[in-house]
């Protein structure tokens, strides 16, 4: 968004996962994709292996976009990169494996913006955003980079041990006072999941000072999304929020 994204005219489209309505989720393949669809910057999200690397992948066990089997956490970085993490969206995508957080940055250095989700739970990582400022040190992208979770403590620790990084909280169920949930977690950003989206609240961030950007399969809904005034959407297809964009300016709104 504004503080991470740059100062053009809005509103942003993030590649969710890459573009992951057209390949393995998380993988370069998919990262890939969402540069060529447009996406101003790329989402993914991050776990920790056994032997201390952050790699790239939604879940906190294997199963459901690799051939392995368990926790991410009690795997070596070898054993998770020896995995196929292609095949299961699709045969043409075999033996694509699971990147490392380091890899992605370094592709990205230049070319796009990053989102960075932190996963806690069910198990919890104690020293992950340590983990993260230090490789986004090594990879000089610290001040190209908006840091997301669920997890609102997490977001704080990230922003009280960098506060030049952008951070903000996610949620998917109704709060009493979305701009009092970013402010106590000390965030830049609301990032809601869509239906909960209204014009209220995104003139009530706004007011504030703060950005915000739904998330969530909200395909036939970019029209109603776009026109309530949000700095930036998430998507599985990036190109479909594109269209809308350009649709929209074209035709001045």
């Amino acid at each position: 968004m504004r503080n991470a994204f740059g100062d053009r005219p809005g509103p942003y489209v993030i590649g969710h996962r890459g573009a992951a309505g057209y390949a393995p989720e998380n993988t370069m393949v998919s990262f890939e994709r969402g540069i060529a669809l447009r996406a101003d910057a790329i989402e993914l999200d991050i776990h920790p292996t056994s032997d201390g690397q952050l790699v790239v992948i939604h879940d906190p066990t294997l199963e459901r976009t690799t051939n392995g089997h368990g926790f991410v956490s009690t795997h070596s970085l070898a054993e998770i990169q020896a995995l196929d993490a292609g095949s299961w969206f699709d045969p043409s995508f075999q033996n694509v494996r699971v990147p490392t957080f380091r890899e992605v940055l370094e592709w990205a250095r230049g070319r796009t913006k990053v989102v960075v989700e932190i996963k806690q739970g069910p198990i919890f990582y104690p020293a992950i955003e340590e983990m993260m400022i230090a490789t986004l040190d090594q990879a000089q992208m610290r001040g190209e980079v908006l840091v997301i979770s669920f997890d609102h403590h997490s977001v704080r620790k990230v922003k009280q041990l960098a506060p030049e990084i952008a951070t903000g909280v996610l949620y998917a169920g109704r709060v009493i006072d979305p701009v009092g949930l970013a402010l106590a977690a000390q965030a830049d950003a609301l990032m809601p999941y869509w239906p909960l989206l209204t014009k209220e609240e995104v003139a009530a961030a706004h007011a504030a000072g703060l950005l915000i950007g739904p998330w969530g399969g909200a395909e036939q809904n970019y029209e109603y999304i776009l026109a309530t005034g949000v700095d930036a959407v998430l998507a599985d297809f990036p190109d479909h929020p594109r269209t809308v964009i350009e649709q929209q300016q074209a035709a001045g709104r």
